[in-house]
């Protein structure tokens, strides 16, 4: 009996030497994973800094990026009221004449002074020494020489009073329609030689002639003029006949037999 009890002590015993074995093993098995966990926990760390290092960086970038605009504002809005101050005095120029500009008012308004301007482009007026401006005025076949200078209005025609040489009052209204749309009715004596066509082409002549010759004595009158259309010069003139016609377009009398 006392080697049975010693056979089932040392089973025993052998039993609990594999359970004291595994226990241990085990004891050794959470001690690891506890030093393996802190070294995990150790390179975490690290990684969770540099976020929170990168994540504070750009509000510290962008705070300077805010107040920076703030200020160039700030400057914008400032640097107007600069020019404006020293502006004041500006507005005295000179013009090409030497005079001193001070105020738009001086000169008058905006529509005189853009006619002050085109008095100023005008031409200088064509005279000669006899005080007289020479033109030559065409219609149709006829060609008028014409010479005007102030006076009372006389008009001589080929040597002979306007009335002798254009009977028709048609026709000497068409000389006068110049001088009355410059407003200068007898205020020019003409004097002028014409030729060629009839009396009508050669009353156009003489009125295109008179309307030119003004323009040159005073050039501020070529507007009216102009606008009337009085410096055209009528290209109408007669058609060439062709040949094999009675005329420019007339045909032969046709023979059906």
């Amino acid at each position: 009996m006392a080697e049975d009890d010693k056979v089932t002590e040392n089973e025993a015993e052998a039993a609990k030497e594999p359970k004291a074995e595994a226990a241990k093993e085990k004891a050794a098995k959470p001690k690891a994973k506890a030093k393996a966990n802190p070294k995990a926990k150790a390179k975490a760390k690290p990684k969770a800094k540099p976020k929170a290092k990168a994540s504070k960086a750009p509000k510290a970038a962008k705070e300077p990026e805010t107040k920076a605009p703030e200020a160039a504002k700030g400057e914008v809005t400032e640097a107007p009221a600069e020019p404006e101050a020293e502006a004041a005095p500006a507005p005295a120029q000179e013009d090409g004449e030497g005079r001193t500009i001070t105020d738009l008012a001086d000169l008058g308004t905006a529509a005189g002074g853009t006619k002050a301007a085109e008095h100023e482009a005008l031409p200088e007026p064509k005279i000669d020494d006899h005080g007289r401006s020479y033109a030559t005025g065409k219609r149709k076949d006829a060609v008028a020489r014409v010479w005007i200078k102030p006076g009372t209005g006389r008009i001589i025609v080929n040597t002979r009073p306007l009335e002798t040489y254009f009977a028709r009052p048609v026709l000497r209204m068409i000389i006068g329609q110049p001088f009355a749309a410059a407003a200068r009715v007898d205020q020019y004596d003409v004097t002028c030689t014409v030729k060629g066509g009839g009396l009508s082409g050669q009353a156009g002549a003489v009125r295109h002639g008179i309307s030119k010759a003004l323009t040159l004595y005073e050039p501020a009158l070529r507007k009216p003029l102009k606008s009337g259309g009085f410096l055209t010069r009528d290209s109408r003139v007669v058609e060439r006949k062709k040949y094999g016609r009675h005329k420019a377009r007339k045909s032969h009398q046709f023979s059906k037999r």
